[in-house]
């Protein structure tokens, strides 16, 4: 999935909270919880296509939406207190940005206010939401977990008269070992042989 495409998805669910009650806030505030710095390139440039799903849907900032930034600046013990801040200015939602330390303050922080999140791990496992189908609470978002398996589906779709599909993965990321395991449960499945190599 395209970052551009991944954050209009976000966007869609930070906007559905927002269309429920446009009638009671002339302007609705959103609420980012971010870890990072203001000047973190990574988390600018999701927050400028976050911006550009929102105005797929009708909101531009400081028009028809406000937006509320906190950082973190890497230091997340700074989460708990930002989260508990957005909460008190009543924000009508938080999105988070970050990765799991945002999403986990911000669920700390309220059961009532809808919180928007993505996490590449599994949201289940990492106990966020109940389950994917059924998530409850006040969490939504999206988990890209699982993508690895993904891949090498969709590469056999593409070529199917592969025979053996490389796999190369960050030796460094704590999720290599998981990635490595589903892509060969996948590969297996699909009866092609897997190349793993660490970069």
């Amino acid at each position: 999935m395209r970052r551009r495409d991944f954050m209009t998805v976000l966007a869609g669910a930070a906007a559905y909270p927002l269309l429920a009650g446009a009638q009671q806030n002339p302007m609705p505030v959103i609420g980012v919880l971010a870890a990072a710095a203001p000047d973190n390139a990574g988390a600018q440039r999701n927050l400028a296509a976050f911006r550009e799903g929102l105005g797929e849907f009708g909101y531009v900032e400081g028009q028809s939406v406000a937006i509320e930034y906190r950082w973190a600046e890497a230091h997340f013990d700074r989460l708990p207190a930002l989260a508990a801040d957005l909460v008190n200015r009543k924000v009508d939602v938080i999105v988070t940005e970050g990765g799991d330390a945002s999403v986990l303050a911000a669920k700390l922080a309220t059961s009532t206010i809808p919180v928007v999140f993505h996490t590449d791990g599994d949201p289940v496992a990492r106990g966020l939401v109940a389950s994917l189908a059924r998530p409850g609470g006040n969490l939504t978002g999206v988990g890209l977990h699982g993508l690895a398996a993904k891949r090498i589906e969709l590469l056999c779709d593409l070529v199917p008269q592969a025979k053996a599909i490389a796999l190369l993965v960050n030796p460094n990321d704590p999720r290599t070992d998981e990635e490595i395991r589903d892509a060969r449960e996948a590969a297996r499945a699909k009866g092609v042989q897997l190349h793993v190599s660490m970069s």
